[in-house]
């Protein structure tokens, strides 16, 4: 009985998590959870798992929260206190990091500190304090499982063989909905138009970030990190059928992948069962129904953000906290239809041209520049709405 404690458990990898764990009482306990800002659902989540601990982002929160629960033997906390309290619980085993964006750093910090097996699907945390992070990996003797479909591909593809044989990693991408949309016509799609991902259910966010590829940038740095890989050895692959997740190839000539139906729960229970594996639901693939795999490189020029992404690589330090910062805002400002499509890109670059690239030596230097990051995309994306 693995005891789990779920990072985002509102969002859509904590909710197809918990379905992992419904289909498996008899191999996983929930002990905590945490959530934003949706409290009807993480009420019910409550009621169905009987976590002992949860928290909610906003302490003001905790109240309501404690009205839907009412006669529950649930401890309810609010917070970053709070979500450090519930990263931490002590009977936990292994926390799902899905919180979005910057936010799960410090709670997946925490988590790391007190010896907690970390399931990790939020690519922020790697992109923005990745050498912060492998550091106390090390240091606590934890281990790092990958929940992205692609990160998981390579762990995956990776088992049994040696790093030194290693000739390259290749991540593939879907290309978005925008993948066959002339550039000449991206700054009139709607936001409607940005969230129809042709294969991948995935949260507003992260179906932004895949229509712009900036996702694709930020599972680079992330692959870097994760995998101890040099950028030179880290190649991409457009895969518009998402069948094929990523393949390494070895230096023998042999590319080895991971192929299956696009469906989260597959790498989610991976992460969770690891070495082992779990019956998930998903419907098998059966190859004799798919048309054809096709394979091409990104468009850098049409995909600014990816552009933008192996630029923040190069310079490297504070940098891609900074990009990954702007990025945020630029999406939040997109989804919010302050700002067109196209600009997203446009507020990254100008954040990234007024910045200056430091060293990071701690969290809250990543921290400070994630604030400078948002602080100075906010008024760039201002001055382009006036």
């Amino acid at each position: 009985m693995k005891q789990l404690t779920i990072l985002g458990s509102t969002g859509s990898i904590g909710v197809s998590t918990l379905e992992i764990v419904a289909a498996h009482p008899d191999r996983f306990r929930i002990i905590g959870l945490t959530a934003g800002r949706n409290i009807e659902l993480l009420a019910a989540q409550i009621k169905q798992f009987s976590p002992r601990i949860v928290a909610v982002a906003l302490k003001e929160d905790v109240p309501r929260l404690e009205r839907l629960c009412s006669g529950m033997d649930v401890k309810i906390v609010g917070g970053v206190e709070g979500l450090i309290e519930t990263a931490t619980a002590e009977e936990t085993q292994m926390v799902v990091a899905a919180i979005v964006g910057a936010a799960g750093l410090v709670p997946t910090a925490a988590a790391i500190c007190a010896g907690k097996d970390i399931a990790l699907a939020n690519k922020e945390i790697l992109v923005t304090a990745g050498h912060l992070f492998m550091e106390m990996i090390s240091t606590h003797g934890v281990k790092l499982y990958p929940v992205d479909s692609e990160h998981s591909a390579i762990f995956q593809s990776l088992e049994g063989h040696r790093n030194e044989d290693i000739s390259k990693i290749i991540l593939t991408a879907s290309g978005g909905p925008f993948l066959n949309t002339p550039l000449d016509q991206l700054s009139g799609v709607t936001v409607r138009d940005a969230l129809n991902h042709p294969n991948w259910s995935m949260g507003k966010k992260i179906t932004i970030d895949s229509a712009t590829m900036m996702n694709k940038g930020l599972e680079v740095i992330e692959a870097h990190w994760l995998f101890n890989a040099p950028m030179e050895k880290i190649d991409i692959n457009i895969h518009p059928q998402s069948i094929l997740h990523s393949m390494v190839e070895y230096v023998d000539g042999c590319v080895i992948a991971q192929l299956g139906t696009p469906d989260m729960k597959a790498p989610i229970a991976y992460a969770l069962s690891y070495p082992e594996r779990v019956a998930t639901g998903i419907q098998p693939l059966d190859l004799t129904t798919v048309s054809g795999l096709t394979f091409f490189k990104p468009d850098l020029e049409k995909f600014r953000c990816l552009s933008l992404a192996y630029r923040a690589i190069q310079e490297g330090e504070s940098m891609p906290a900074v990009m990954n910062a702007a990025n945020e805002i630029a999406v939040e400002a997109f989804l919010e239809g302050r700002i067109g499509f196209l600009q997203i890109a446009q507020i990254i670059e100008s954040t990234m041209d007024a910045h200056q690239a430091h060293d990071l030596h701690s969290i809250e230097e990543v921290l400070h520049a994630d604030q400078w990051g948002r602080t100075t995309a906010r008024e760039i994306s201002k001055r382009l709405t006036n």
